[in-house]
């Protein structure tokens, strides 16, 4: 019988796994690979940035719509009769810290809340006695709350009606926390009504920015009504 002899195999030290992917990458279907997954990831990063910008001319368009609607006679009769329809102008909210000029809708759905802000039905109304709750966006659509994070106590903010506008200010530090605080996302508590006619209004939004982990909350206290011309301290809003 034939012998048969066969060269033993020489160790060798082993490889490293940047050389075992350049390997793979010199191959044709590694180099399909990297252009796929090079491609995947170009178009998620555009995503990632053009999302909030598709927000916000989102918003822009909700926006131009609500104008009309503001000035029109169906809000004044909606103040009126107290019925307001989700989605449907309600109140302009305006304050200079925290650069904001923005149209409030009724409701605080995702559909709703693609205007900027909403306000929480169960709340009381701009400028009436109760607890105002308005929630909004601060990464997308038009981001109004922004700067939430920002404002300090004695700063302004601004609520118009068709019939007056009203004045609050932030108040400072109280319940044993700061303010504005950080609450867990379902504590609706913040915007419960108070029992002895006080006029609140408290603004909600997503913490941290960009993640909706945590609610960010700044509570506000009354200061005074201007009525608007022609309406008296019996406007149906009072």
């Amino acid at each position: 019988m034939e012998s048969v002899f066969a060269t033993p195999g020489v160790p060798g030290q082993p490889r490293t796994r940047r050389s075992l992917l350049g390997a793979a990458l010199r191959r044709p279907g590694g180099r399909r690979a990297l252009s796929v997954l090079s491609i995947v990831l170009a178009i998620a990063g555009v995503a990632m940035f053009a999302f909030p910008a598709y927000t916000d001319f989102i918003a822009h368009l909700k926006q131009g719509n609500l104008k009309s609607q503001f000035s029109s006679p169906e809000l004044q009769e909606a103040y009126i009769s107290r019925k307001f329809n989700t989605g449907q102008a309600l109140t302009r909210l305006t304050s200079k810290e925290m650069g904001i000029d923005v149209l409030v809708v009724e409701g605080t759905t995702p559909s709703a809340l693609k205007a900027g802000a909403g306000h929480y039905p169960a709340t009381a109304l701009p400028c009436e006695p109760g607890n105002v709750g308005i929630a909004g966006h601060r990464t997308t659509y038009g981001r109004p709350f922004n700067t939430i994070n920002e404002m300090k106590a004695g700063n302004l903010v601004y609520l118009e009606t068709p019939f007056e506008t009203c004045e609050y200010v932030v108040v400072p530090a109280f319940g044993g926390h700061a303010n504005p605080w950080i609450v867990d996302p379902n504590d609706f508590g913040v915007v419960d009504q108070p029992q002895d006619g006080s006029r609140w209004l408290t603004l909600t939004s997503c913490h941290p920015k960009g993640s909706a982990a945590k609610r960010i909350v700044l509570r506000l206290k009354f200061v005074k009504t201007t009525l608007k011309p022609g309406f008296k301290k019996s406007s149906p809003s009072k």
